[in-house]
């Protein structure tokens, strides 16, 4: 079983109770088939470009974020850009079994901050649901301030950034084309904290969802 550098969505989930190389042009309508296709489509051991066409340095440059953007990790470099979960990979009484899905992650960085796009889709809400592990890691949440998080998102509308208590990760709904729930989740520097402020991520996020929108 492959590592995942910020933890596995499935144990962690358990326990917590609960794009430069894609640099050009925008995204394309997301839909939860469209998004399952891709993430069946990423190798088991990651790939190294970001199957989603996010423009970073465009949504860096909007946030107002120093530094160029481009596609992959300061801290491991060579490690894959890009991982999925979910989809046909989807084992029994998981997350993206329980509530039919695909998670696809990209790692980017702009300067020397790294920043992670996490993007899911799910048949029922919520979405960010099956992401709460990967919150609670990127943010250093407690469980409480998870659940409360989670509660947050749950009221939002879409295209509405979420910024945690630690101000280092947004969450925003996305628009999906067709029938599901969707949402994407940005997490900037180390666990719990970023050299980018609350407004520079929630401008971030908003760029990057506006791209899928």
């Amino acid at each position: 079983m492959r590592q995942r550098r910020y933890g596995s969505l499935v144990g962690v989930a358990a326990v917590t109770v609960l794009l430069a190389g894609c640099q050009g042009g925008g995204a394309s309508a997301l839909s939860l088939a469209g998004l399952t296709r891709t993430a069946d489509a990423v190798p088991r051991e990651g790939q190294a470009s970001c199957p989603l066409a996010y423009d970073m340095a465009g949504a860096a440059k909007a946030a107002g974020a120093p530094g160029a953007a481009a596609p992959g990790s300061v801290k491991a470099p060579g490690a894959a850009v890009a991982t999925s979960e979910g989809g046909k990979r989807a084992a029994p009484d998981t997350p993206l079994a329980q509530n039919p899905g695909a998670l696809v992650s990209c790692v980017f960085h702009i300067g020397r901050e790294e920043v992670v796009v996490h993007t899911a889709a799910t048949r029922d809400p919520q979405a960010v649901a099956p992401l709460a592990a990967l919150v609670a890691h990127l943010s250093a949440s407690s469980t409480q301030d998870l659940i409360a998080y989670v509660d947050r998102m749950a009221g939002a509308e879409v295209g509405e950034p979420v910024v945690t208590g630690s101000g280092n990760v947004a969450a925003v709904r996305l628009r999906l084309d067709g029938e599901g729930d969707a949402v994407m989740v940005v997490g900037a520097g180390d666990p719990g904290r970023s050299s980018l402020d609350r407004d520079q991520l929630a401008a971030l996020a908003t760029s990057l969802a506006d791209q899928v929108a």
